[in-house]
């Protein structure tokens, strides 16, 4: 048996677009997107014991062991399968809290597909994503493992093709609480449903996001961002904030755009993926 996996990839996703549909009556609503991945990733080291116990080795800032989603994840997994095992966890964070990056979700994700290995306990794909869903109604997408076209609350997935291409982002330095956002009496929530196939992989960039308008009310400088990277492109916010992003054709018109930055915000570039890295590491660690 494999005792260890390390820097196993939490990729972070951008959605395309973002649609609010409706809110059901247990409050969750109803949302179509586009689910991106990209090549900025977290990353999770994962130690089997024969404790039991599930412990994560460093300190998150913000973020208690108990609430985190990679423990979470784990505990979730072991009771789920019964297994006797447990796990030193180390998460090496890149990706940004409050960012609709899915950060959370995708580090919980990689750590289900991780100990899955690792434990041996062999659940399927569509295992793995079911039980997922008490962690986060992103976390089945990061176990989808491409690119996907979204409904419901974010669990009906599809697989869908996405433009080739190199993302600009920028985190604006605010963290934007998602329940303010869906929260808020400035969102609209009525938007018509549209079909996977109204999207040709060359006009998703022409879609929005609903909760963009509310987000830059709230927060003025993820407004200010969405302005300032207008200037080479569509932007839009991701998720509910506060990144936001744009297409460009290659890396170094990427790096121009991120050139011209003086201020204080953080900006990157990420190259637009087609699969899930983990699913590649997962396939050759043998």
């Amino acid at each position: 048996m494999t005792l260890s996996l390390t820097r196993c990839p939490a990729p972070a996703k951008l959605n395309l677009f973002l649609h609010v549909n409706g809110r059901r009556s247990d409050g969750y609503h109803l949302l179509q997107t586009v689910f991106q991945l990209i090549d900025r990733c977290d990353y999770l080291d994962a130690e089997v014991t024969d404790d039991g116990r599930i412990t994560r080795t460093n300190d998150v800032p913000g973020v208690p062991e108990d609430s985190d989603l990679i423990v979470r994840a784990a505990r979730l997994l072991q009771q789920h399968t019964n297994s006797q095992l447990g796990a030193r966890l180390t998460l090496h964070k890149t990706l940004p809290m409050g960012g609709g990056l899915g950060g959370g979700s995708s580090d919980a994700a990689t750590t289900l597909m991780a100990l899955n290995a690792l434990w041996q306990t062999g659940l399927s794909q569509q295992e793995l994503m079911r039980i997922s869903v008490q962690l986060g109604a992103d976390v089945p997408f990061f176990l989808f493992g491409e690119n996907a076209f979204a409904e419901g609350i974010g669990e009906e997935l599809q697989p869908v093709q996405t433009p080739d291409c190199w993302y600009v982002v920028i985190e604006p330095g605010v963290h934007v609480p998602t329940p303010a956002i869906f929260s808020s009496d400035l969102l609209t929530r009525d938007t018509k449903p549209v079909k996977i196939t109204d999207f040709p992989a060359d006009e998703f960039v022409k879609w929005k996001n609903d909760l963009q308008s509310v987000a830059c009310l709230l927060y003025p400088e993820v407004d200010k961002a969405v302005k300032w990277l207008n200037q080479f492109g569509a932007a839009k916010m991701t998720g509910s904030g506060a990144c936001v992003f744009c297409a460009v054709s290659d890396e170094s018109e990427a790096d121009k755009i991120i050139m011209q930055h003086e201020g204080s915000w953080k900006l990157w570039k990420a190259k637009s993926l087609s699969i899930h890295p983990m699913m590649k590491k997962l396939q050759t660690k043998d």
